[in-house]
């Protein structure tokens, strides 16, 4: 039987939306990705993306992506399907997953494409194990634990890679309680786990 994948390995993205549900007909504009090997960023993938329809005013002045950024970008369909090429069959990650996993599965389903990596939350483990965070926020969290900040918030590559800084933060104060061999089952397990049971849930990975 393989060994399980290293939590260290996986691709950690995010997107850009013009609202918060694609049931209700909003749409990605923008996908930043990075895709960690050994807890190492070896690749990126960025790329605005034309939905065919406006962005609201509030979207504009909230991500710094306006229409007219957006009139010469690829179709959607493009972006998605190179997209699913760079993540491949590999797990993934994202902050606030539940959020970024709806809007991935709209968009792929769009285009007839479905990933086999299962997706963790960066969010749901830092609720674990940064209790003492003032909330869970990625900015909020970068700043509390003074991780590296390489651009705007709300623009996608660059909320995925301080996504990955997080992350990989998160194995280590995994890994600094005593748990051994953290792979990704372990990081999904830990955000299925009662902060409460925190502790117990460690001792069980020693």
């Amino acid at each position: 039987m393989p060994a399980a994948p290293d939590a260290r390995d996986c691709i950690v993205f995010d997107f850009e939306t013009t609202g918060l549900s694609p049931d209700s007909g909003d749409r990605a504009i923008e996908i930043g990705a990075v895709r960690l090997q050994r807890g190492i960023v070896v690749d990126k993938f960025q790329a605005l993306m034309n939905p065919g329809i406006e962005i609201p005013p509030f979207i504009e002045e909230y991500t710094g992506i306006h229409n007219s950024m957006l009139a010469d970008a690829r179709d959607a369909a493009r972006v998605m399907r190179d997209f699913a090429a760079f993540a491949g069959n590999q797990n993934l990650v994202a902050h606030n997953a539940s959020f970024d996993r709806r809007f991935l599965t709209a968009e792929l389903d769009r285009v007839g494409v479905q990933l086999s990596g299962h997706v963790a939350c960066s969010m749901l483990a830092a609720r674990r194990l940064f209790q003492d965070a003032p909330d869970h926020k990625l900015g909020t969290l970068v700043r509390h634990l003074a991780l590296p900040n390489e651009g705007a918030f709300h623009r996608a590559l660059a909320d995925a890679e301080m996504t990955a800084h997080l992350w990989l933060a998160e194995v280590q104060a995994l890994e600094r309680r005593g748990a051994k061999g953290v792979t990704f089952t372990t990081m999904m397990r830990l955000c299925r786990t009662s902060r409460y049971d925190v502790a117990t849930f460690v001792e069980r990975c020693r």
